[in-house]
C-alpha cells in the first residue's frame, strides 16, 4: 500500500531532523541547512550530502559524491530502504559520513 501524502512528509521530516540531531550532536564542522523539503550538509572539506523528498512517487533522495541513492519507506520495517541495493538509510549514512568526513557515526534510529 502506498504512502499517503502526509504520512509521507511527516516520515520526511521526521527523517530529516534526526539526521539533522544525529550531526548536531556528532562535534563533526557541518554545515546544516534545511530548506524547502531539501536537507543539505556540507563538510568541512567541500564535499555534501543532500537529501530531498520526491512527493509524486514518494521516495527520499540522498545525493552523495559516491552516488544517487533512491528509498522506499518500508513500513513493516520501519525503514528508508534503498531501492537498488536494498540497503537501510541509516546503514548507508554510516558509510557515506565515513567515506566523506572521515569520521564515524552511528545512524541506528534510521
Amino acid at each position: 500500500m502506498s504512502l499517503s501524502e502526509a504520512r509521507f512528509h511527516d516520515l520526511v521530516d521526521a527523517t530529516q531532523q534526526a539526521v539533522e540531531d544525529i550531526f548536531d550532536d556528532s562535534g563533526l564542522d557541518v554545515d546544516l541547512e534545511n530548506s524547502a523539503g531539501v536537507l543539505t550538509v556540507r563538510f568541512d572539506n567541500g564535499s555534501q550530502l543532500i537529501f530531498s523528498r520526491q512527493e509524486p512517487i514518494r521516495q527520499l533522495w540522498l545525493a552523495a559524491r559516491s552516488g544517487g541513492y533512491h528509498f522506499d519507506y518500508d513500513e513493516a520495517e520501519g525503514r528508508w530502504i534503498c531501492d537498488s541495493s536494498d540497503e537501510q538509510l541509516g546503514e548507508m549514512l554510516v558509510r557515506i559520513t565515513l567515506e566523506q568526513s572521515g569520521a564515524e557515526l552511528e545512524f541506528d534510529e534510521l
